[in-house]
């Protein structure tokens, strides 16, 4: 019965990774909670603190704290597509 239950186990894992492989290859939303704060705010944000605004203040602001307005921040932000202009 243990064998049995083995397999099964290991079909459905598959499964589910198989399921994971193309949602991200067809570039759709893998689940997870929405992100509150936009990157363009975070991105203000950081300017207010390079001018000299303490990370505390600006992140209590945000609604988040310390920690996730650092881990946010460092996060790298995708950027806007090309326009197909010529340099």
């Amino acid at each position: 019965m243990a064998a049995l239950d083995q397999m099964e186990h290991e079909i459905k894992r598959e499964q589910v990774v198989d399921s994971i492989a193309k949602r991200r290859d067809a570039g759709k939303d893998l689940g997870g909670r929405p992100r509150i704060i936009a990157d363009s705010q975070i991105c203000s944000a950081r300017q207010l603190i390079d001018g000299g605004e303490p990370v505390a203040q600006v992140a209590r602001d945000l609604g988040m704290s310390r920690t996730t307005f650092y881990r946010r921040s460092r996060a790298p932000i995708p950027l806007a597509e090309p326009s197909g202009g010529t340099l």
